[in-house]
């Protein structure tokens, strides 16, 4: 009994203590602006203001991308950090595209949408708990399947596109945005490598044609913004397909559903390693101590 409370206590010390020190203020003040805004996004689905949805999610898409640079700029990232992101982006990029989905289009399908729509909200879901598990030991230049955000944006940038062109088809839309969501869930928690840009930096030099492509680009977006951001994220989308045909393949990570999955990374140690290593344990009552994975987006 004295050893299984003092365990307890340990546990709890290291738990509680981080949480009485507070959070970091910035980028946690961001990722709460991330979450609002998929929240606001949601809202506005429901109340039929569908392009207001969409900027919803995109002023989401921003700030998902600023906190986790911006905790790794100031060296605050924490596991409150990552956790809380976590949680930002299920409703964010999960729940709200699903709701965007279902009330522009899905709900003309009935029992069917929902399932569809819920199915979405699922795999973006699999998808952030399979990253938290797999960040140590995932590869920086490739996510292994389509991110949450992406996902998210695709659907934001077909409703900015249906606005712009002011299309007046809605059995067309139902047509093509019921297997469109189908294979977004399906990327998600799929193992189709897709390109990260965390390894990109910008003291380095950059050829020109590049810099001529990003200026071209930026000047699309501001003259089309709806149209641009579509095909942006259109290309994004087909980008991992692309990376899968010519040959990439994800390397082999942490197992998700297995006994590793709730604890390191690394190897399973030799087993009398192991055993001497767990008698040490129950004599001393010590805890694990875990490196908390770096916040990322």
């Amino acid at each position: 009994m004295r050893l299984i409370s003092g365990r307890l206590m340990e546990q709890q010390r290291r738990v509680v203590a981080p949480l009485r020190r507070g959070v970091f203020l910035a980028p946690a003040t961001i990722t709460s602006l991330g979450l609002l805004s998929g929240f606001f996004a949601l809202v506005s689905a429901i109340n039929s203001h569908f392009e207001l949805a969409a900027v919803m999610v995109l002023i989401a898409f921003v700030c998902d991308g600023l906190d986790g640079r911006v905790a790794r700029l100031s060296r605050t990232s924490s596991h409150f950090g990552v956790e809380y992101d976590s949680l930002s982006d299920v409703v964010a990029f999960g729940v709200a595209p699903a709701g965007i989905a279902y009330c522009w289009t899905l709900r003309m399908l009935g029992p069917w949408g929902v399932v569809i729509a819920g199915m979405f909200v699922i795999c973006a879901a699999l998808r952030l708990a399979r990253f938290n598990v797999q960040t140590a030991s995932s590869d920086k230049r490739r996510f292994v399947g389509l991110p949450v955000p992406g996902a998210a944006a695709m659907i934001a940038g077909c409703v900015l596109a249906y606005s712009y062109f002011e299309f007046e088809s809605p059995h067309a839309l139902v047509v093509v945005m019921a297997p469109l969501t189908v294979t977004l869930a399906s990327l998600m928690i799929s193992r189709v490598p897709y390109p990260s840009f965390k390894t990109i930096n910008l003291r380095k030099r950059a050829p020109i044609e590049l810099v001529a492509v990003m200026l071209l680009a930026l000047a699309f977006l501001f003259a089309m913004p709806q149209f641009t951001f579509f095909m942006l994220a259109a290309a994004y989308l087909v980008s991992g397909p692309y990376l899968l045909l010519r040959g990439e393949r994800s390397q082999a990570l942490t197992p998700v559903l297995g006994p590793q999955a709730e604890g390191d990374a690394t190897p399973a140690a030799h087993p009398r390693r192991a055993r001497s290593a767990a008698t040490r344990v129950r004599a001393t009552g010590a805890l694990s101590e875990h490196t908390p994975p770096s916040q990322s987006h």
